[in-house]
């Protein structure tokens, strides 16, 4: 069998089971489905930030890797603004969420030592674990208990990887908890805050500093994709942490550093959040307007959310998809969330609530869903 044949295999295996992942362009759809949930990715004092900075630029691209000719001063500007409104000591920046993960777990943690990680962990997470070659075993989802069993049987230096807010539940990690198993067992924690961003705090600084735990963490990931609206990340901790990053994480030594304008945009979306930016309370107030509407219908089966995300269970790809296509039919994006990317019979359609959605928006939308599901369970009990 020739490359093409099997990768071609590959695919149509996939389209047979209805699973297949296909590139899609939606205009004029109102969005309830990225992860934008401030607006920032069009927010115009940031456009027009972006405009008034351009020209004070000699380039605009980085040029090459930080440990050449890619270092510059507003980068390590940013880094210090960064890890001040996050409360730690430094910061590094990384160009991709995905790249900070896998690249912080798979430099610190070595084949000697033991990884405990939450089984809904996202996939640079994983990715990391198997780069380090540690001994790594899952614990049930948000299962403390499960948690410290783990932890028994862990050999050499203990990590435990988590979450602050999972991306496909939308639930919050008990991350009071966790810290004190963590000191318990003498573990250090690793939490990607991605989608705790800009959402939880009431400055959006995330879940350890909401709780005030953020001197508990040996690391946090706070990714720019989300909330912030740009792309990019930093690894949060000690100086010793962010000194041995740079010597020897590989996603950050061999990759070219993050262009002026990427950097230059997220000091701006950090500069109105320490502002206290009107659109978290915003946010915040349109979450518990969907929350309080959607309850209200017993039959819309909804996961448990402590964020903006929230996921409507509608097992069956054929299923999902047919209620995101009657939803984006009617001017409404939303996509479904597909097996195998989660369990079988876990089959959703993935919301997300922003600033910008109004509340007749919401009302509308909370209407549809109602609608389509309520065919949707006619349908499978007939």
């Amino acid at each position: 069998m020739s490359i093409q044949e099997r990768l071609n295999n590959a695919i149509l295996k996939r389209r047979h089971e209805n699973a297949l992942r296909e590139l899609t362009v939606t205009n004029n759809l109102v969005d309830f489905c990225s992860n934008d949930y401030l607006g920032f990715a069009q927010n115009a004092e940031i456009h027009d930030y972006l405009l008034q900075e351009l020209p004070k630029l000699r380039k605009i691209g980085s040029t090459g890797s930080r440990l050449l000719k890619g270092n510059y001063s507003l980068i390590e500007k940013v880094e210090n603004e960064i890890a001040n409104f996050h409360q730690a000591p430094a910061a590094l920046f990384f160009n991709s969420g995905f790249e900070a993960n896998a690249g912080l777990i798979a430099s610190v943690v070595s084949r000697h030592d033991t990884i405990i990680y939450d089984e809904l962990c996202h996939a640079s997470l994983r990715e990391g674990i198997r780069l380090s070659a540690a001994t790594a075993f899952s614990f049930a989802h948000n299962d403390t208990a499960a948690l410290t069993n783990k932890l028994q049987k862990a050999k050499g230096e203990k990590f435990i990887v988590i979450e602050s807010v999972y991306s496909m539940d939308g639930d919050c990690c008990p991350l009071k908890e966790i810290v004190s198993i963590a000191k318990t067992f003498n573990a250090a924690i690793i939490l990607d805050e991605a989608h705790a961003t800009g959402v939880i705090g009431n400055k959006g600084q995330g879940l350890a500093q909401h709780l005030a735990l953020q001197n508990d963490i040996f690391a946090r990931v706070h990714t720019f994709g989300k909330a912030i609206g740009n792309n990019g990340a930093v690894v949060m901790g000690d100086e010793v942490l962010r000194q041995y990053l740079i010597n020897f994480c590989k996603p950050f030594i061999y990759t070219t550093a993050p262009n002026y304008l990427q950097v230059l945009a997220v000091k701006k979306a950090y500069t109105l959040l320490a502002g206290q930016h009107e659109s978290i309370a915003t946010l915040n107030k349109n979450i518990q307007h969907f929350t309080f509407l959607i309850s209200r219908f017993k039959h819309i089966q909804m996961l448990p959310s402590g964020s903006a995300i929230f996921s409507i269970i509608i097992p069956g790809n054929d299923s999902v998809k047919l209620a995101a296509k009657y939803i984006q039919n009617a001017g409404y994006d939303v996509r479904p969330v597909l097996s195998p990317t989660v369990p079988e019979g876990k089959e959703r359609l993935r919301i997300c609530l922003h600033s910008f959605n109004t509340e007749l928006e919401i009302e509308r939308f909370v209407k549809l869903l109602e609608q389509i599901t309520g065919i949707i369970q006619s349908d499978t009990t007939a």
